[in-house]
């Protein structure tokens, strides 16, 4: 495989003089496209840290990040935010949909920043959400959806760009047993089916056994990589 994302010297110091605290120290990693990855470890231990680099959310105090032939950690502000738009496609822990919007409007949000026309929206909508099963909810709200469709309408959003990485901080954290199994089942299928390179931030080993790939994070620093079932 090609590896879509190369880490190397990854730093991130936050505060300054003896109060600083370094998040991340000298973290060096590669991602290969199409792989499902976990990267798991303790609180605090920099897995969130990571994730956020990588999305071009925060920046390294050291270090470069190259994803596919761009180099982003040197990028002005400008120029990441639009390549974030178009490459990235995140799932947060609790969601982060819009109330007054359906799930429709909350799926169509990042699409709203492209040149597409509405015909070309709302057909990109739709599939983005026949594919996570909720073709039938676009109508609804996020009140009179349940906690598993409401991660199945935000995973809708952050795959409705086709992205080059899909990164997920601990995805089925809000979630009961049943509702996460079935969101974990759908990263499966857009790794397995749809060969979408995912990034997934967990604590929970049953979740990261459906990974391909885990990496785990002390205090820090990366202390072991190991493919599935090796």
């Amino acid at each position: 495989m090609t590896a879509i994302v190369s880490a190397r010297g990854l730093t991130r110091r936050y505060g300054e003089g003896e109060v600083a605290v370094d998040a991340l120290v000298d973290v060096g990693v590669d991602f290969d496209a199409a792989r499902f990855a976990a990267i798991m470890g303790p609180s605090g231990s920099g897995k969130s840290t990571l994730l956020n680099l990588l999305a071009g959310i925060d920046r390294p105090t050291r270090g470069s990040i190259r994803i596919g032939d761009t180099e982003i950690s040197s990028l002005s502000e400008r120029a990441l935010a639009g390549w974030r738009a178009r490459h990235i496609g995140f799932i947060f822990q609790l969601y982060n949909l819009i109330p007054v919007l359906t799930a429709f409007e909350n799926v169509e949000l990042p699409l709203l920043l492209t040149n597409l026309s509405k015909k070309q929206r709302r057909d990109h909508v739709m599939t983005a959400l026949n594919i996570v099963g909720l073709g039938d909810r676009e109508k609804h709200y996020p009140r009179q959806l349940s906690g598993g469709q409401e991660q199945r309408v935000a995973i809708a959003r952050a795959i409705v760009t086709d992205p080059t990485l899909l990164l997920a901080d601990e995805p089925t954290g809000d979630l009961d047993a049943k509702s996460g199994g079935e969101v974990l089942t759908l990263l499966q299928r857009l790794n397995q089916e749809f060969r979408k390179t995912i990034i997934m931030v967990t604590h929970d080993p049953h979740a990261a056994e459906r990974a391909t790939h885990t990496l785990h994070l002390e205090k820090g620093t990366l202390v072991e990589q190991a493919l599935a079932g090796a």
